[in-house]
């Protein structure tokens, strides 16, 4: 509580993490007052809508209308969407190499261990295009 009695603002990222908590629990898409009702904490619907709504333009959430009110759906799940945010955050950067050789030698043991295995399954695995017989440009 602040000062003057108010509840004190909660951070941003805080607020859609609660959301998108409530998204991926639900398995199906929601409306903003199902998504306002299963929030732990009172918010106010056009609050929940904004975040919603900002979260659908950034791509993280896909939007239908299948009546009156818009649902919404997240377009991947946790781990998807963080990969995201690493790739994003990785194709701004001019030195690629540098970053990833700094990111790799932060690991623990055992996630240097995990991600050695993971890139030796993702070689192994055939792609889709050469599968069908169509090598991707700039692979021979």
């Amino acid at each position: 509580m602040t000062r003057d009695g108010r509840e004190a603002r909660r951070p941003h990222g805080e607020l859609v993490a609660d959301v998108m908590a409530v998204l991926w629990a639900a398995g199906e898409p929601l409306t903003a007052q199902q998504v306002k009702g299963a929030l732990p904490r009172g918010l106010a619907r056009t609050t929940v809508t904004t975040i919603l709504a900002r979260l659908h333009e950034k791509g993280t959430l896909e939007r239908s209308r299948p009546g009156r009110s818009f649902v919404y759906a997240p377009v991947a799940d946790a781990a998807g969407l963080a990969a995201g945010r690493m790739r994003r955050e990785l194709e701004k950067e001019p030195h690629r190499d540098l970053v990833l050789k700094r990111f790799v030698s932060s690991l623990s043991a055992d996630d240097g261990d995990a991600l050695r295995r993971l890139i030796l399954e993702a070689e192994s695995e055939p792609s889709p295009a050469v599968e069908g017989g169509v090598e991707p440009e700039g692979r021979p």
